[in-house]
């Protein structure tokens, strides 16, 4: 089916242009006269669009050729979609876009813009998922170029909106605070999304943060570009459904283009001007039209008739632009026939030698970009540090670690202290989050920093997880440091996929030539006394370790709390990598290890130059080799608890250590422990089989020979109830001694 309606398609094209006029009807256009009167779309310019949508058109072709015979991957074409090059010809190449996959006009009218630029034979490599795709080399087929500020997209979904009204929010700020964004005064961010995804919760997010943004007088120069084809997949648009939804929407101007390719081009200057001049968000509402099925392999005539098919067909924008061209006297028959038969030979061609082109073949060469980690870059920047002289300025002549009333030795105070100081000595650095500004945070974690670093740096967000991280995404694009905060572990599931389909797959699909560097603070885990529930004790990382790339901190006490956010920071800043700091909310406050009063809980505050980077554990009664503890955060604290009453009860001398990181898992370091210890036990406080990180040590130690006994205790696979029943699901004192003592003949 999809091959026969491709060729009835072009040769409806072929005939209509064979039998054109050789000369037009009218007066013959001189190149830089407008087609109408009153339009800014000259005879020249109208050609180089026409040019580029029949590229974008014989791609599409070429896919199927290519896939037909087992030489490429990808079939999702644009087809139908060709006046979104209009866009691609008015907007600067500055103007960072974010784009759908059925972008293949806008791609190729944008890269008219750029000498030397090779869109055809790019889009093939990446068709063909060739290592010499220059951007994604091999992993993916994606519309993206570093030299047109296109960061490349996979989602189809739309969930690529939050980022791009993070990165329109963030250009003034950037400018505010003095970072060099590489971007134009008057640059403004395109975002182009169909009208099916146009419905789902991702995309009302971005949305709505671009309203929200524009209502609290943030400029926000964003075009969201909705393709309107009228369906999704098999599922039809209601009709009118897009343009009832968005043109009566406060704080979002509205644009829409359809009719003849002159007409098109106005309504999106006029919408692109107006994005740009008010620097406000801006809706272009594009009508177009769905030609061959969703892909390659969709079934068209399961869902519509012959007939159906038959009409969108006679709405082909190909066509129709042909016959305003000729209409309007800006070409001839034979010229726009030579000039379609051209461009097809031109790009089978290409399409020929791209499907010859070599392909990624080991597991070291696809995972190469996922996590960068220079050591060396990464600890000069963690250990960053402002002159004795500024810093003693800065503090007022007390510096924290000098500091000795207990009260300010906790984890939050450390961790709050760390902020101001990373703040203080790093200009790009941002804070934001729900309530973390003039309230300080829930928990008093970022008390006082607004105060002291001002409202741009340190601001309250709205109430959206997904905006929030979209927001980060975009500040990173543009080279601003952003560290959000999600308020409880349970809220970041509303938007995980921000960090797992988006930031983190960034530097893999555009073999790191785009970064979104960030520390994202997320407050969590369980063993809160007489609060929460689930949402407030959530103990559920499964779905953060799953994540490739993204890098996982937890700290259990105050010094450690300082050291892994200066690493972080650094592993973010040096790598370009995503990085979640976990903080424990039970242990922000925690002052005592053993008894009420002994404050062996609270620590000193690490003086600058202090940082711990992935693989550096932390180790407790290290000259013990009974049995080896390992463990993390609560779990931590309960170990050091049961250690001490098996040595004073059993005789059984047992090391700790506390993993600080668990993304990466330092596997290495611990079996090394393990050597040197007559048996292991992982006390893991999250979910037993959802995700913690008992079974991948574990399954480690067992794999590389480790020969004597290995045990586990884990927390239950279960939402953490409400009050005292905590501790049934929860890893208690008591389990970790019972299992130790597992161990003994």
């Amino acid at each position: 089916m999809s091959t026969n309606r491709v060729a009835v398609v072009e040769a409806a094209l072929d005939a209509w242009l064979a039998a054109a006029p050789s000369t037009p009807p009218g007066r013959r256009l001189s190149p830089e006269e407008p087609l109408s009167e009153g339009s800014s779309l000259s005879a020249r310019r109208a050609l180089e669009l026409f040019e580029d949508q029949v590229a974008s058109r014989a791609l599409d072709v070429a896919a199927r050729e290519l896939k037909r015979t087992n030489r490429s991957f990808y079939t999702i074409g644009s087809a139908g979609h060709e006046n979104n090059a209009v866009v691609g010809a008015l907007l600067s190449l500055d103007d960072p876009c974010f784009l759908h996959y059925r972008s293949g006009g806008l791609m190729q009218a944008r890269a008219r813009k750029l000498p030397g630029a090779t869109p055809v034979w790019d889009t093939l490599l990446s068709l063909c998922a060739s290592s010499e795709d220059p951007i994604t080399g091999g992993r993916h087929k994606v519309w993206g170029s570093r030299a047109l500020w296109v960061p490349p997209q996979t989602s189809t979904i739309a969930s690529h909106l939050p980022k791009a009204s993070g990165l329109a929010s963030s250009i003034a700020l950037a400018r505010r605070l003095g970072i060099d964004s590489g971007l134009s005064h008057d640059a403004i961010v395109c975002c182009s999304f169909g009208d099916a995804s146009a419905n789902h919760a991702t995309a009302l997010a971005g949305f709505n943060a671009a309203r929200y943004a524009k209502k609290k007088g943030v400029p926000t120069p964003i075009l969201f570009l909705c393709e309107d084809n009228g369906i999704g997949i098999s599922v039809e648009t209601p009709r009118n459904w897009i343009q009832e939804s968005f043109s009566h929407q406060t704080q979002l101007a509205y644009f829409r283009a359809a009719g003849e390719l002159d007409a098109v081009f106005e309504t999106a200057r006029q919408a692109i001007e107006h994005c740009r001049s008010t620097r406000t968000p801006t809706f272009l509402h594009l009508e177009t039209v769905r030609l061959w099925g969703h892909a390659g392999s969709d079934v068209e005539t399961t869902y519509h008739t012959t007939e159906e098919i038959a009409a969108s067909e006679a709405r082909d924008p190909l066509l129709r632009n042909a016959r305003r061209l000729v209409e309007c006297g800006a070409a001839d028959g034979p010229t726009l026939a030579a000039l379609v038969s051209d461009t097809r030979r031109r790009v089978m061609a290409a399409a020929e030698e791209a499907s010859r082109r070599p392909h990624l073949s080991t597991r070291e060469q696809v995972i190469a970009p996922l996590a960068p980690f220079d050591e060396a870059a990464t600890r000069a920047e963690s250990r960053r540090a402002p002159s004795a002289e500024a810093r003693g300025a800065f503090w007022g002549g007390a510096l924290p670690e000098a500091v000795k009333t207990p009260t300010k030795r906790t984890l939050a105070a450390h961790v709050n202290s760390a902020l101001a100081e990373e703040l203080a000595q790093r200009p790009e650095m941002i804070l934001f989050g729900e309530d973390v500004a003039k309230k300080g945070g829930v928990y008093g974690v970022t008390m006082g920093l607004q105060k002291r670093f001002g409202i741009a740096r340190v601001f309250d967000s709205l109430l959206d997880e997904t905006s929030i991280l979209g927001m980060a995404q975009g500040a990173a694009h543009i080279g601003l440091l952003p560290v959000p905060e999600i308020q409880y572990l349970a809220y970041i599931h509303n938007a995980l996929d921000q960090l797992r389909g988006e930031a983190c797959s960034l530097s893999f699909f555009s073999n790191r030539q785009f970064q979104n560097p960030m520390v994202v603070r997320i407050q969590g885990l369980a063993y809160q006394k007489g609060f929460g529930g689930h949402f407030h004790n959530d103990n559920s990382i499964g779905a953060l370790r799953d994540i490739p790339g993204l890098a996982l901190a937890v700290p259990s006490r105050g010094d450690d709390g300082a050291r892994l956010l200066r690493g972080a920071l650094g592993l973010a800043k040096a790598n370009g990598r995503v990085v979640c700091v976990l903080e424990p909310i039970a242990l922000y406050h925690e002052k005592d290890l053993y008894e009420d009063g002994d404050n062996l809980w609270t620590t000193d505050y690490p003086p600058p130059g202090e940082a711990l980077l992935p693989g550096e554990l932390g180790v407790y009664h290290g000259e013990h080799s009974d049995l080896l503890i390992v463990s993390y955060a609560n779990g931590l604290r309960l170990s050091l608890r049961a250690a001490r009453l098996l040595e004073r009860e059993h005789g059984l001398r047992a090391r700790v250590i506390d993993l600080r990181w668990l993304a990466p898992l330092a596997f290495d370091a611990v079996r090394a422990h393990a050597e040197r210890c007559g048996a292991v036990l992982v006390v893991d406080e999250c979910r037993a089989t959802g995700g913690g990180v008992a079974e991948a040590l574990v399954a480690d130690l067992a794999e590389h020979g480790y020969g004597r006994p290995i045990r586990s205790v884990r927390a239950a696979d279960s939402y953490v109830p409400l009050g005292d029943a905590t501790a049934a699901v929860l890893v208690q004192e008591a389990q970790i001694v019972a299992a130790a003592l597992e161990f003994r003949p």
